[in-house]
């Protein structure tokens, strides 16, 4: 075929972090690389994340004092992982995520650091409850971006403050539980964006890049010095397959069709389906609400039907990232809720008023119970979180962050709590019969005052006391609500994405429907099938798998490990 528009080795699809490494791996190898984007912003869902990465057996993790196995991380992950799940594919992850991590942080400026953050099932066969498999990055000084930092996607309202103010992982920890020097980080953080006025009054961004931020910042600024383009607001229309290989694909340029070909390879890394409601019904009916996924609005999974079209094989299309979620009234995604349910003093009920889960296990695994119960009973979206004034005035809940008012946060955030002056008041203000709530908080009242959860065993897992606050014993998790008034949020079944996509092969290959690879066709990131399967191991296991296979999948392309 001879009527391309343009032609380049290595067409990425996509700028999340698996789509900006592979082109900056492929670009590395000497190959003319081009990066398209379907949204105006770049860096996907990515840039809105905390940009954590699980990496087994890192260099920066032995300097921690970590020494880490990586037959027993296989192990970890086999157990959990979909038995559709190729062994091929997680060996595949667990062995090239330490040489990754080494290369990104000697070819860019992104630097992460090993972190003591448990696997969310550290119990299991090859788990680690001293963490240090979860690596978080350092923030970046956002001015090397140049102009480019006006189109990158703002952290998620979630992870910063008023929703463009950028926020550490370890500031967030210093807020949460005032710990010595909180307040004059704070202030100093919040000079900083305020005093950079000619900057903040166009564009409201925050220069200083933290988290999925950073991620996606220091590889456009590692891009950017190879030269490599981003287009922006060039959607995938369809792939370009030539007898068995995929040989090009057609994007909307300027409104009009532009026909590209790719000599070595297409990355597709555009995320999952998390914004296609059609889609969600079809494919994930446990999760059927897209309003509630904290994905980015351009998440509709143009490519993973454009791979359908062309013959690929899908797997794990019911699943998703599940996660329990603040809805707030006018925002386009709902709000992760991480560290709330852990902190002693809360507890989550259903519409009948009974608790029916551990409020402090993974939010990938309250999510799936959420959904369930959902699915079952008809009674959990939304449920309710449930605490009191001690809580309430100690710790941030959702989107009601620490020193504020909740008159400050406007119409929409207050319209979501409510308020009683005693738990039967507060049942009738959210529709929940007053006698089982009651009976509920005396129940769990009576075992945490000794510290105990004899019904759900909140606080016993390793992760469970990851968020719990340890100035507090027995047990860091469990307190008694019991300091009135008392106030409620509805918490909705949710997710940060969707996880099944197109199936891959070990080396980020696209399969066909009999399982063979299709020459010219990548997908990474929530693009492909997770090697997770249904599983959330640890944090990170969303973007370390989207670093990992988007940097070998350039290196096959490349010749560097084919």
């Amino acid at each position: 075929m001879s009527d391309w528009d343009k032609e380049v080795d290595i067409l990425v699809i996509g700028s999340g972090a698996g789509g900006l490494m592979a082109a900056l791996v492929g670009a590395d190898n000497r190959a003319d690389v081009l990066v398209v984007e379907k949204a105006d912003k770049w860096g996907g869902t990515s840039a809105t994340s905390g940009g954590g990465i699980w990496i087994p057996g890192s260099d920066v993790a032995k300097q921690a004092g970590f020494e880490d196995n990586l037959d027993d991380a296989f192990t970890y992950l086999r157990k959990l992982s979909a038995d559709n799940v190729p062994d091929d594919n997680i060996r595949a992850y667990v062995d090239n995520a330490a040489p990754m991590l080494r290369w990104l942080m000697a070819n860019t400026p992104v630097q992460y650091m090993a972190f003591p953050y448990p696997d969310y099932h550290a119990e299991n066969p090859g788990g680690s409850a001293k963490g240090f498999r979860t690596h978080l990055p350092a923030p970046l000084d956002g001015k090397a971006l140049g102009a480019d930092i006006r189109t990158l996607r703002f952290a998620s309202p979630a992870a910063s403050l008023f929703g463009y103010l950028n926020w550490h992982f370890s500031e967030t920890y210093e807020l949460l539980y005032r710990q010595k020097g909180w307040m004059k980080n704070l202030v100093r953080n919040m000079a900083k964006y305020w005093l950079d006025l000619p900057f903040r009054l166009t564009s409201r961004k925050d220069r200083r890049l933290t988290l999925g931020n950073a991620l996606a910042g220091g590889l456009r600024m590692a891009l950017n010095r190879k030269g490599v383009p981003l287009w922006l607001e060039t959607p995938l229309k369809e792939l370009v397959r030539e007898g068995d290989a995929v040989t090009g694909a057609v994007v909307e340029k300027d409104g009009k069709p532009y026909r590209i070909r790719a000599r070595k390879g297409i990355v597709l890394a555009a995320g999952g389906f998390d914004k296609n409601q059609a889609m969600r019904a079809d494919n994930a009916p446990l999760y059927p609400a897209a309003r509630y996924s904290g994905g980015v609005t351009s998440n509709t999974g143009d490519s993973i039907v454009a791979g359908e079209a062309i013959g690929a094989r899908t797997m794990n299309m019911q699943s998703a990232w599940a996660a329990p979620v603040f809805y707030v009234p006018g925002e386009d995604r709902g709000r992760l809720c991480t560290v709330e349910r852990a902190l002693p003093g809360c507890i989550m009920v259903n519409q009948s008023g009974e608790r029916f889960l551990n409020e402090a296990a993974s939010y990938h695994v309250v999510g799936q119970q959420m959904a369930r119960r959902q699915a079952e009973h008809g009674d959990a979206d939304p449920c309710w979180m449930i605490f009191d004034h001690e809580y309430r005035h100690k710790f941030p809940m959702g989107p009601l962050y620490p020193l504020m008012p909740t008159a400050m946060h406007g119409k929409g955030v207050r319209s979501i709590l409510k308020k009683g002056r005693s738990i039967e008041e507060l049942a009738g203000r959210i529709g929940v019969d007053p006698a089982r709530l009651s009976a509920a908080v005396s129940r769990f009242n009576a075992g945490a005052a000794k510290g105990e959860d004899p019904e759900f065993h909140r606080g016993e897992a390793a992760y469970d006391k990851m968020y719990g606050d340890f100035r507090h014993q027995p047990n860091p998790c469990l307190r008694p609500l019991d300091k009135g008034p008392f106030y409620a949020m509805p918490i909705y079944p949710g997710d940060i994405g969707t996880n099944g996509g197109l199936m891959t092969n070990a080396r980020g290959q696209v399969v066909d429907g009999e399982g063979k690879a299709i020459p010219g066709l990548y997908a990474v990131g929530n693009n492909a099938a997770s090697a997770m399967g249904e599983s959330y191991p640890g944090a990170g296991v969303t973007l370390g798998p989207a670093l990992t296979f988007g940097y070998v999948a350039a290196r096959h392309m490349t010749g560097g490990n084919a």
